[in-house]
Parts: structure tokens; C-alpha cells; sequence
């Protein structure tokens, strides 16, 4: 009797190789929402092909959260170390290590995980803002995306391809296409950069910060004088970053 109702578990939650649909298997291992918990969780969306994928991420909701009034919503893109299945890496850095540390803040945060050996996908990412802005209490004018290094280009690559999406950036030593600045001008962006980045140019956020002033759009560009690759740590620390993106709307 023991014995067959663990198999019936191991059935459930797709141990023995069975594939079942992914809401039953997030009510296997996805822990349920709670105001001042960062939980894992998982949504089946469309990406850029037209295909379904299955992204997995942490959900943080604000202490304050209890269903009636609206919330901001942060979208955060780690970088190319923590791509994989082991959603424990996207705490290393950003928002979420310092929500795992104890840290609180004033809004919804997003923070899904990248497969490995792939890049960030846009549609997925739109996709995933979407169903949460339209299942939870978000303020759908005050959305934002950070990201850094190639959460950073993850960040240029989303504004440019869903312009009307976040009311704000910040894009943390990342880089985009300087042609797309057109279309992202009206969107205010605080790009952030070591002056001793080897791992990524500050050429390429000053390129894109540069291009956007050309065309009369509202983007700035702090550089760390000192800073090599890391230019994260310093920015995700200084609460100044928050204040800021939180005094938008959408446009």
C-alpha cells in the first residue's frame, strides 16, 4: 500500500520520465506566494519561435502585498553564470541575493533563469510580465527591467523589441544595437559601467546611452572609475537606484 502510493507520487511529480502538464508539476515543488517571501515557481509561455517553454523563477512579494492594492513590478535578468536548472545561482547577485539576505522592498520582484547555453528571449521575457501583470496586483504603468552583464543585454534587447512595456531601465554593463534608440527614446534609462570592464566595453553602454541623447531621448550613464566586470554589486546596493526607477510611469 506504502509502496504504490509512492510510486503514485513519483508518477505525479514526473520522476519516473512521465510528462505531465506544467501546472501539475509546479504543484509538485513551487512553493505558493506570500507577502515578504521570495518563492520558486514556474509558467509555461510562448518564446520568440512560437514555441512553448517552460520558465522557471523566483517571485517576490511584497511584504505589504495582500491581494487589494497594486504593486510595481521588477523584471530581473541575471548574467551568463547563472544560466542552468538550478534556479539557488539566480540568488548570487541583484535583487534577489538580497531578498535571500533579509532585504524588503516596496515592489514585485521577477526574477526567472535562463536555460543554459542560451540568451535571453524577449517574447519569453514579454510574455512572462504579462501573465503575472494579469494573475497578481501589479500597477501595469510601473513596470521596470534590470539587468546585468548579459542580463544587461538582456535588458536593451527587451525595451527595443516591447517598447510600451516598462515605464524604466537599468541596464548594468550590457550593451544593444544603437539603431533601435529611435524607438526606446521615450523610455528613461540609467545604464551603469566599470571604466575597467574587460569582460564587456563600456563602449558598448556609452554607445547606446549616446545614441538615445541623438535622437532626444531620456537615458544616463554612470561609470565607476574603478570598477572592472562588477559594476552590479555598487548599484544594486545604492538605494538611490530604487528611488529612482519607482518615480516612473509608463508613457
Amino acid at each position: 500500500m506504502l509502496l504504490a502510493k509512492s510510486i503514485d507520487l513519483l508518477l505525479a511529480c514526473g520522476a519516473l520520465g512521465v510528462m505531465l502538464p506544467a501546472a501539475m508539476a509546479t504543484r509538485c515543488w513551487a512553493e505558493d506566494p506570500a507577502p515578504g517571501k521570495q518563492v520558486e515557481q514556474q509558467k509555461t509561455v510562448r518564446n520568440s519561435q512560437g514555441q512553448e517553454v517552460t520558465v522557471r523563477y523566483w517571485l517576490y512579494l511584497p511584504k505589504e502585498y495582500d491581494g487589494n492594492q497594486s504593486f510595481p513590478l521588477v523584471l530581473f535578468l541575471h548574467g551568463a553564470g547563472e544560466r542552468g536548472d538550478d534556479l539557488k545561482l539566480v540568488t548570487k547577485w541583484g535583487p534577489p541575493k538580497l531578498v535571500a539576505e533579509g532585504k524588503h522592498f516596496p515592489f514585485i520582484l521577477v526574477s526567472p533563469q535562463c536555460p543554459a547555453r542560451q540568451w535571453w528571449d524577449a517574447d519569453t521575457l514579454a510574455h512572462l510580465v504579462d501573465d503575472l501583470a494579469g494573475s497578481l496586483k501589479v500597477d501595469k504603468e510601473r513596470m521596470y527591467v534590470t539587468g546585468l552583464s548579459m542580463g544587461g543585454f538582456g535588458t536593451w534587447a527587451i525595451l527595443a523589441k516591447h517598447p510600451n512595456l516598462f515605464a524604466a531601465a537599468v541596464p548594468i554593463c550590457g550593451g544593444g544595437d544603437p539603431a533601435t534608440a529611435e524607438a526606446i527614446k521615450h523610455i528613461p534609462i540609467w545604464a551603469f559601467h566599470g571604466a575597467k570592464d574587460n569582460v564587456v566595453p563600456l563602449e558598448r553602454s556609452q554607445q547606446m546611452v549616446d545614441a538615445i541623447k541623438r535622437v532626444g531621448g531620456n537615458a544616463k550613464l554612470t561609470v565607476y572609475p574603478e570598477a572592472g566586470h562588477n559594476s552590479w554589486s555598487e548599484t544594486y546596493d545604492n538605494p538611490e537606484v530604487y528611488r529612482w526607477l519607482l518615480e516612473h510611469r509608463r508613457q
